[in-house]
């Protein structure tokens, strides 16, 4: 009997992680970060169970809701090989260094609060030195291969078209005799964006497992939020104020500047803008990007070979160290800032966000989903005062949500991608996405195809006999 058994990202859109299990064998796919309410309760330092017998770890890619937990897993004795693919493997090498920084960080922060106070210090989630570990676990793959990972499981990776390197895995489990297909859709992206090559969905499985971030709706589209976004800048640094963007490192940073970039190209804004890329890890993700061109998608692959994208934005500047960062808010000029994380929990925007929402004239642009409880959220859902590092902060600023950027499928291409699954008529199991939204894509799949889609929570154990 095949049991897997969800450990996070079902009812919710973090922490996603999965336990196959086998007579044989025992393997994770994904160990993500929780972030938001879920991130409380001390649920990020939760270890599967039986963490000593776990053979193999499966990556589909590298935002930290996906990779964010590898070092807690490696911390507590994991020895085994981590696989994904090169660019996945290069990209989470980033990301993980960044956010070991920022748990360093934020912990030696609040320490010091819970000095004066009396009060134990805390330990950070995982240190730098810890996530330095993983790169050393990592077993780069390649796409459209039988990979074997443990005793009777073999996984084959195919295009997923979310973030470079993102992947679906195909999963093909072997145990007492019977032989399962078993299909991890990871995060789908959209079609037609640019880097990016499309979703490539599977022909066949026995159980499918699909995410639904945005099963309940559909993104504007993308020329619209594409104009937005220039518009808002172009009006924003005439008026001699400041654009912040809180971006994920991975995907969405490259994306902005992707289009900054043809915006100067064709004219809409002028090459002297300036733009300042305020994140490590976005830095070290855009280096990754450069590296692995061959995952380019045509457009894309052409103006890398000419030199296009680093020659169109003249006063790019990219942030490397936090006192770089710090003296960005001692300056009121004019610019552009796009910096981590992408839902404001931490990283550098919230820095920024805290010298500059108060002021008028300020234009904040939320350009990604932003999850329950986050100060993103609370930002985009209109709040005139947040709290941040525990000071109320005035909300001045011009908010704008641009919902076109997104580097997830709209409900719609949900919907489609497990067209040729449902034709071997698998079980689908939706997760990855709040209940509004997989209730929804559910009541979709019922209706196009038949299926009555599960919705499991957080520790429910799905078996295959």
């Amino acid at each position: 009997m095949i049991r897997i058994q969800v450990l996070g990202a079902a009812g919710g859109v973090t922490g996603s992680c999965y336990l196959v299990e086998t007579s044989r064998a025992r393997v994770l796919v994904d160990f993500g970060q929780f972030q938001g309410p879920d991130a409380r309760g001390g649920s990020n330092a939760v270890l599967p169970p039986a963490l000593d017998r776990i053979n193999a770890v499966v990556l589909t890619h590298a935002h930290l809701d996906h990779s964010g937990r590898l070092p807690v897993l490696c911390k507590n004795g994991y020895r085994g090989e981590i696989f994904a693919t090169a660019a996945t493997s290069d990209l989470t090498d980033a990301v993980l260094a960044d956010a070991a920084a920022i748990q360093e960080q934020d912990t030696d922060a609040e320490n010091r609060r819970r000095m004066r106070a009396g009060l134990e210090p805390l330990v950070p989630l995982f240190t730098r030195a810890d996530a330095e570990c993983i790169r050393a676990r990592m077993k780069d793959c390649g796409y459209y291969r039988q990979i074997p990972v443990a005793e009777g499981v073999s996984v084959l990776y195919r295009e997923a078209g979310h973030i470079l390197g993102a992947t679906s895995v195909e999963m093909t489990v072997s145990d007492g005799g019977e032989t399962k297909k078993i299909v991890f859709s990871g995060d789908i992206g959209p079609r037609g964006v640019p880097i990016l090559r499309d979703p490539d969905p599977p022909e066949s499985c026995d159980l499918a497992f699909l995410e639904s971030t945005y099963g309940d709706r559909e993104h504007p589209p993308a020329q619209a939020a594409i104009d937005a976004l220039i518009r808002i800048v172009r009006e924003t640094i005439f008026n001699k104020q400041r654009v912040l963007i809180p971006a994920f490192a991975i995907g969405r940073t490259q994306m902005l500047l992707y289009y900054l970039g043809e915006a100067v190209r064709h004219g809409k804004l002028p090459a002297s803008t300036p733009v300042f890329l305020d994140s490590p890890a976005a830095m070290r993700a855009t280096m990754v990007y450069r590296k692995h061109e061959e995952l380019f998608d045509g457009e894309a692959a052409k103006l890398a070979k000419t030199g296009t994208f680093e020659q169109s934005l003249k006063n790019f500047r990219i942030v490397e160290t936090a006192t770089e960062s710090r003296s960005l808010n001692e300056s009121w000029d004019p610019c552009v800032i796009i910096a981590g994380s992408g839902m404001c929990e931490g990283g550098r925007i919230v820095h920024h966000l805290r010298h500059n929402i108060w002021r008028r004239g300020t234009a904040l642009v939320l350009v990604g989903y932003m999850g329950e409880g986050t100060l993103g959220r609370k930002l985009g859902d209109g709040a005139k005062q947040v709290y941040i590092f525990n000071d109320p902060i005035a909300v001045r600023a011009d908010v704008f949500k641009l919902d076109g950027f997104s580097a997830h499928a709209g409900r719609a291409e949900l919907i489609a991608w497990p067209e040729k699954l449902a034709r071997s008529r698998p079980r689908i199991v939706l997760t990855h996405g709040d209940n509004g939204p997989r209730a929804s894509l559910a009541a979709g799949l019922k209706e196009r195809y038949g299926i009555d889609a599960e919705l499991p929570m957080r520790g429910d154990v799905l078996t295959l006999a």
